[in-house]
């Protein structure tokens, strides 16, 4: 009798050797390709890293991803020309991700996508994040009534029995911040209730009261998102967490302090979308922006930007670096801390006495860029290394806490670089500031008083450069709010000064001369100052005159 002949062992032995060809064929083409090759069924599957695709997308694609790191995303992928996958890249790479891509085998996805069976993006919360309702955050803004439809969300959640109430409460925090355009969320106990405040267009506005009970939970919950020991409430903490808006995730930085009735806690909402913002819609005055556009081109250079914290000195920067952004140009940058991330640009951060400034400075120097940007120049090793940059080869953005674009260099000389020096390596000193801008549908023109003629004239005496005045100053705008909720204002703009380095400001600089000297002996370059422009601003409907008085200096009359 014929026995039967097992074609096990040789069908498993050609199955091995097929997946070995497989393996190699995609070792192979990941060079042709400019990928690295990765065989998954080596690696650990990061369950969060993959919730990032959808397994419908995934599967459409024939790409997964399979390890994150910050806003670096490991994609791997089976068909470099599939279509779908392309479309896929640009989607990833519109939500600021930066890619790594990885070359896989059929059986490698085939394993990845297996892990979708674990997951449930419907349920899926990270530790460390909160989801927030995008519908209620739609609501809110589309009310009539956009602060009273956050009080009456709060209201809702408040009364609620349920164990979900924190959570609900949480949520309209966050979705009225949104809706309101917050850039920072205040809590503040006080001896019988606890206050919440929100600051929209950079001005403080009080929103709720909560009981102390419920203030409570919500502080033991933004601790344990934030990282925080929920134990300790003697001394100062500071937490981050991600919010998750849709599928967008805005950066939240918290800080704790002590108070006489509980921790204090402020909320700072890193929006990525704030720094999206082009250059040309910043505020800046055309003909300064022409010269701009020219000066941040530069091989070599130092830019520098001024004014007090909060003045949208690192959104100007980001713009600007976006703008000169090119696939053949290193940028690298150095801040404290990052808090939006750029595609195609390499970021660093300082680390208490570990990495400083500084230190930062020194190694990116010898990382071969063209651009860098310092997050601030704090102290003498900084400045002379900023200066040394701009003066082999590099083009430096930086910031300085100055009054006006005139004391950068006083500043300069206070931190130790030698006056010397800055007529070679700085080519532009500004000074900016934020304030609000009218809300177009709720404004209303007015005749300009005596005394409001007199200050304009006054602010505008000393401009070199006349045509770029107003043909007619007779009329100013001021908000008028269409209820109690409301301010008139809705976002805000840029005022910007500049000075720009020639042959006669170098030569004036080397003897240290004072800033209002400095800003005498520039006026023959015909830019706009700061209360100039806002005197413009006021003039041609974008902000109040109320508003640029309380910004800037402008002349008693």
């Amino acid at each position: 009798m014929d026995l039967p002949f097992d074609t096990t062992n040789e069908n498993a032995k050609l199955a091995e050797i097929r997946q070995r060809e497989e393996e190699d064929l995609a070792r192979i083409l990941s060079s042709k390709y400019g990928a690295q090759y990765a065989d998954l069924s080596m690696v650990q599957i990061d369950a969060e890293a993959l919730r990032i695709i959808p397994e419908k997308e995934a599967r459409a694609a024939e790409a997964i991803v399979f390890a994150k790191n910050a806003h670096t995303l490991s994609l791997a992928l089976r068909n470099p020309n599939n279509p779908a996958f392309a479309k896929l890249q640009q989607e990833l790479q519109a939500r600021g991700f930066s890619l790594t891509l990885f070359l896989i085998s059929e059986k490698s996805l085939e394993k990845a996508i297996s892990h979708y069976a674990d997951l449930s993006f419907a349920t899926a919360v990270r530790p460390g994040t909160l989801p927030v309702n995008a519908a209620l955050v739609e609501t809110i803004k589309s009310d009539a009534s956009p602060r009273g439809a956050l009080q009456a969300a709060l209201d809702t959640a408040n009364a609620e029995k349920s164990l979900e109430r924190v959570s609900h409460l949480l949520s309209a925090v966050f979705a009225g911040a949104f809706a309101l355009r917050a850039s920072d969320i205040h809590f503040e106990p006080e001896e019988t209730r606890v206050r919440l405040r929100l600051r929209i267009d950079g001005q403080l506005s009080e929103i709720y009261f909560f009981d102390s009970h419920s203030y409570h939970l919500l502080n033991s919950r933004f601790k344990v998102l934030s990282g925080t020991k929920l134990n300790v409430q003697n001394r100062a903490q500071d937490g981050r967490f991600t919010v998750l808006r849709g599928e967008e995730e805005v950066e939240v930085r918290s800080s704790f302090i002590p108070g006489a009735y509980g921790e204090s806690i402020v909320m700072r909402l890193l929006d990525p979308r704030a720094t999206q913002v082009p250059y040309t819609e910043l505020g800046i005055h055309p003909k300064l922006l022409t010269r701009l556009e020219q000066e941040i081109r530069r091989a070599n250079g130092m830019l520098l930007t001024t004014g007090p914290t909060g003045s949208g000195k690192t959104t100007t920067l980001y713009a600007f670096l976006r703008e000169v952004y090119q696939p053949e140009v290193k940028i690298i940058t150095i801040e404290d801390p990052i808090e939006y991330h750029l595609a195609g640009i390499v970021q660093t951060q300082v680390e208490g006495g570990k990495y400083s400034f500084a230190d930062g400075l020194r190694s990116i120097v010898r990382q071969d860029p063209d651009i860098i940007m310092v997050g601030e120049i704090r102290d003498n090793d900084t400045a002379n290394i900023a200066i040394e940059a701009a003066l082999t080869g590099h083009f430096v953005f930086s910031t300085l806490h100055t009054n006006d674009a005139a004391g950068t260099f006083p500043r300069l000389v206070d931190l130790g670089a030698d006056p010397k020096s800055f007529g070679s390596a700085i080519t532009v000193s500004m000074a900016q500031r934020l304030l609000r801008r009218l809300d177009p549908s709720a404004r209303a023109e007015r005749p300009l008083t005596d005394d409001e003629k007199c200050m304009i004239a006054a602010v505008f005496e000393p401009l070199a450069d006349k045509s770029l005045l107003l043909e007619k100053i007779e009329t100013v705008w001021e908000p008028a709010p269409k209820n109690p909720y409301e301010t008139g204002y809705k976002g805000r703009v840029g005022l910007y000064e500049a000075i720009f380095m020639d042959d006669e400001l170098a030569t004036f600089l080397r003897d240290n001369p004072p800033a209002h000297e400095i800003a005498k002996s520039v006026a023959r370059q015909g830019y706009l100052t700061m209360a100039q422009d806002g005197v413009l601003k006021a003039l041609a409907g974008i902000t109040s005159l109320s508003e640029v008085a309380a910004t800037v200096d402008l002349p008693q009359v």
